[in-house]
C-alpha cells in the first residue's frame, strides 16, 4: 500500500462536496490557485490508516465531463493529465441523496475514464424525512463500485469512506457504458485506430480536444474527422443512453415514498422568492449584517486597540533608543494594528456570507434578482459576483465565468469592483465614526450602521447604472438564458462556516499584512528622514522660533515633531501631490494615504496610523479615530468635517479597489482595452463625485 494516496473529490455543485472535504481534512488544508490560472485549488490531508495518508484535492464543482465553463474544464484536465502532481489514484464522487439520478451522470463518466471510484452518497440523514429508501448492496452491484452512505451533519459514514479509499486497489475499473451502443460504426473504428486505449478517453480527446499522455493511433489517411454538429449529436445520444441506464438501475434500488415527503421547501420558496416580501426579507437581512458589523465587534475591537497601544509603549520602553525602536514602535506596530483592529468586522461579514450560502438562501437571491438585473444588461447570476464582491473582488470577478452569455459576463466583471469589498470596511468604519453621530433611529438601528448599509447599497446601485451604460456600448448578438439550481434548504454546518470564516479572514490578514508591513517601513523611513537644512535642523529652528513663547518641554517636543514630519521626505511628497486632492478636501497626509492605498484598500488605515503616530509625544496611545478628530487645517478648522468624510466615502466607494483587481480583470477579460476602460471610468467617477460632494457640503 502506498504511504500517500492521491484522492480527487468531484461532484455537482450543491451536493455537499465542500462539507465532505472539510470533514475529511479539518484545518489540515490549504487553498491556492491552479498554476497559471485563477481557479481555486483546495488540497487537504487526512490519515486513513496506521501508515497511510490521503492527499485530497477538492476539484471545482461540475455537472458533467463535457465542460461548459472554465471551472469544469479545470476539473476535466485534472483527471486527464497523468503527469500532474494531483493526478488521482482514486476518485470519490460525492452525490446527494435527493438528486441521485442527476449526480450519477457524472459518476458514470468518471468511471468510464478507468479510475477506481467511490460513490459517497451525502445527506443520508434526510432519507427518512424525504421517504427515501436505497438498496445499497444492489446499487453497488449494478454500478460496479463501492458506496459510502454518509451524513456530514451527523458525522456518519466518514470512517467507512476512509476505509474504502484505503482499499481502492481492490475496486473494479470496468466501464459503465459500452460506447458502441451509442454509435457502433464510429466507436468500432476508434477501437481499431486506437488499440489498447481507454475508449472514453479517446472519445473525449476527439470531442473536447483534450490531449492525454500515451495516446497513439494507427490512423490511416482515409479517416475523416467528425464535424462539430456530428460530435454534438453523438454527445446527446451518449447522455440519453447514460440516463436510460441510470434510470433502469434506480428503479431497482431507489424508492421514494411520496406520502412521507414534506412540502416545507415549497412553502419557504413562496416566501423568500415573493415579488414583494422576498426583497423586503433580503434587505432586512443585509441591514442586520451591517448592524452586526458595528455593534457585535465593539468589544473585541476595543480590546485589540488597547493591546496594540500597550504593545507599542512596551516596545518603546524595552528597546534601546534608536531608529530600529522607532521603526517598530511608531511604524510597524501601529501600521499592522490599524488593520488587525478590523478583524472582528471582517470575520462577521464572512460569517453572514457563509451562513447565507450554506443555508441555500443565496440561490433564491439569484433567482429573485434576475428580473431586476435584466434591464441593466446583467442576469440573475450576476448577483453572485456582486454579492461575492462584498468579500473580495478578485474571486468575485473570477466567479463571473459561470455566466454563459459573453456580454453579460464582461459587463459583470467590469462593474463588480463597485461592490463594497472587505478591504473597504476599515476605511468606511473610521470615516463613518468620525463624521456620523453615534445615535439610533427609532431606538433600534444605529445611524452609523444605516450609513454603512447605505454605502453597500450605493455601490450596488452604481454597479447597475454603470452596467446599463455599458450595455449600450458593448455589442453582442448572443441569446441570454437563465438557469439556476435551487438547492434544498438546510441548517448550515458549523464546521463549514468556521472553515470559511477562518480561511477568508486569514487570507485578508496575511495578504494585507505583507503589503502593510512593507509600506509601513517605507512610510516610516520617508517620515523620519529629510533634507539636512530643514529636517536635520528641526530642533534648532523650532527652538529659536518659540524662544519667547514659554512652551513646556512636551509642547516644544510636539512642535519639533510636527515640523520634522512636514519637512520630511513623506511631507514633501504629500505637499507635491496635495494640489491634485485639494478640491476633494484632503490635506497632504490624507493624500499620501489615498495614493498608497491603490496597492490595497485596507492599507489606508494602517498608513494613517503610521503618519499620525510619527512625532507623537509618547503619552498614552489614542485611538486612530481620536488622532484624526484632532487634526486641523492651517486656518484652525477641523480637518474631518462632514464634507471631507462624505468625500472620502464616495471616493473609496467608486475608485478601483487595488492593483490586484486590475490584474485579475486583465486576465479574465483577456483585454487591456476593457481593463483600461474600467480603471479610467471608475477613477473619474470617484474623483468628480468626491469633489462635488466636498464642494457642496
Amino acid at each position: 500500500m502506498k504511504n500517500t494516496i492521491k484522492v480527487a473529490l468531484v461532484g455537482n455543485p450543491n451536493v455537499g462536496k465542500t462539507s465532505v472535504f472539510n470533514a475529511l481534512t479539518g484545518l489540515n488544508q490549504r487553498v491556492g490557485n491552479y498554476p497559471g490560472i485563477t481557479v481555486e485549488r483546495k488540497v487537504g490531508f487526512c490519515k486513513i490508516g496506521n501508515e497511510t495518508t490521503a492527499q485530497i484535492v477538492d476539484l471545482p464543482g461540475t455537472y458533467s465531463i463535457n465542460p461548459s465553463s472554465k471551472d469544469e474544464e479545470v476539473a476535466l484536465k485534472a483527471l486527464f493529465d497523468s503527469k500532474n502532481n494531483d493526478f488521482p489514484d482514486v476518485v470519490v464522487v460525492v452525490a446527494e441523496v435527493e438528486n441521485l439520478k442527476r449526480n450519477l451522470l457524472l459518476f458514470s463518466q468518471i468511471k468510464d475514464l478507468g479510475f477506481p471510484v467511490v460513490l459517497a452518497i451525502n445527506m443520508a440523514d434526510r432519507m427518512e424525512l424525504k421517504g427515501i429508501t436505497i438498496d445499497i448492496s444492489e446499487l453497488e452491484k449494478q454500478l460496479d463500485t463501492k458506496i459510502a452512505l454518509i451524513s456530514v451533519r451527523k458525522n456518519q459514514g466518514i470512517n467507512e469512506l476512509k476505509q474504502l479509499i484505503l482499499n481502492y486497489q481492490t475496486f473494479s475499473t470496468q466501464s459503465f457504458l459500452d460506447l458502441k451502443k451509442v454509435d457502433e460504426p464510429h466507436f468500432e473504428l476508434m477501437e481499431k485506430l486506437y488499440p489498447n486505449q481507454n475508449p472514453y478517453k479517446v472519445w473525449l480527446h476527439h470531442s473536447q480536444q483534450i490531449p492525454f499522455e500515451g495516446i497513439s493511433t494507427v490512423l490511416g489517411s482515409n479517416y475523416t474527422p467528425k464535424t462539430e454538429s456530428e460530435i454534438k449529436r453523438i454527445q446527446q445520444r451518449e447522455t440519453i443512453k447514460r440516463y436510460q441506464l441510470i434510470g433502469e438501475i434506480l428503479k431497482k434500488t431507489y424508492v421514494i415514498d411520496a406520502s412521507k415527503a414534506t412540502d416545507l421547501r415549497a412553502k419557504l420558496d413562496r416566501i423568500f422568492t415573493h415579488k414583494v416580501f422576498g426583497y423586503v426579507i433580503f434587505f432586512a437581512i443585509m441591514l442586520l449584517v451591517f448592524q452586526a458589523i458595528f455593534e457585535w465587534s465593539a468589544i473585541p475591537m476595543d480590546f485589540i486597540d488597547g493591546s496594540f497601544g500597550s504593545l507599542s509603549e512596551w516596545a518603546k520602553s524595552v528597546l534601546p533608543e534608536g531608529k530600529l525602536a522607532e521603526l517598530i514602535s511608531d511604524g510597524i506596530i501601529p501600521g499592522i494594528g490599524g488593520v488587525v483592529i478590523f478583524i472582528p468586522q471582517i470575520a462577521i461579514l464572512f460569517l453572514f456570507i457563509a451562513l447565507l450560502e450554506e443555508s441555500g438562501y443565496m440561490s433564491r437571491v439569484v433567482f429573485l434578482m434576475d428580473k431586476i438585473m435584466r434591464p441593466f444588461g446583467l442576469s440573475g447570476k450576476s448577483v453572485v459576483p456582486l454579492i461575492s464582491g462584498t468579500a473580495c473582488s478578485i474571486p468575485a470577478i473570477m466567479s463571473a465565468r459561470n455566466i454563459e452569455n459573453s456580454k453579460e459576463r464582461l459587463i459583470t466583471m467590469l462593474v463588480t469592483p463597485f461592490s463594497t469589498c472587505a478591504a473597504r470596511i476599515p476605511v468606511y468604519v473610521i470615516i463613518i465614526a468620525l463624521v456620523i453621530p453615534d445615535e439610533t433611529v427609532f431606538g433600534i438601528f444605529s445611524l452609523q450602521a444605516l450609513t454603512m448599509a447605505g454605502m453597500y447599497f450605493l455601490g450596488f446601485f452604481v454597479a447597475l447604472i454603470s452596467a446599463f451604460v455599458m450595455k449600450r456600448f458593448i455589442n453582442a448578438n448572443e441569446k441570454s438564458f437563465f438557469i439556476i439550481e435551487m438547492p434544498s434548504y438546510k441548517l448550515p454546518l458549523f464546521q463549514n462556516v468556521f472553515y470559511t470564516v477562518w480561511e477568508k479572514t486569514k487570507e485578508f490578514v496575511v495578504g494585507a499584512g505583507k503589503i502593510i508591513l512593507a509600506l509601513s517601513i517605507v512610510l516610516w523611513f520617508l517620515g523620519t528622514h529629510g533634507p539636512s537644512d530643514t529636517f536635520g535642523q528641526a530642533e534648532t529652528i523650532i527652538t529659536e522660533k518659540h524662544i519667547n513663547d514659554n512652551l513646556t518641554e512636551e509642547e516644544l517636543a510636539d512642535e519639533i515633531a510636527g515640523y520634522q514630519l512636514e519637512t520630511s521626505y513623506i511631507g514633501k511628497i504629500g505637499h507635491t501631490i496635495q494640489p491634485v486632492f485639494a478640491p476633494l478636501g484632503y490635506d497632504w497626509k490624507i493624500s499620501i494615504a489615498v495614493l498608497t492605498s491603490f496597492a490595497a484598500r485596507e492599507v489606508f488605515v494602517g498608513n494613517l496610523a503610521t503618519l499620525y503616530n510619527i512625532g507623537s509625544s509618547g503619552e498614552d496611545e489614542e485611538k486612530i479615530i481620536g488622532k484624526m478628530r484632532a487634526q486641523v487645517r492651517e486656518d484652525g478648522s477641523p480637518m474631518f468635517t462632514l464634507g471631507t468624510g462624505v468625500s472620502l466615502l464616495l471616493f473609496y466607494a467608486f475608485a478601483m479597489q487595488c492593483i490586484s483587481t486590475i490584474a485579475i480583470t486583465r486576465k479574465e477579460t483577456n483585454s487591456w482595452k476593457w481593463t483600461f476602460v474600467q480603471v479610467v471610468f471608475m477613477t473619474a467617477l470617484a474623483y468628480f463625485s468626491a469633489m462635488l460632494a466636498y464642494q457642496i457640503l
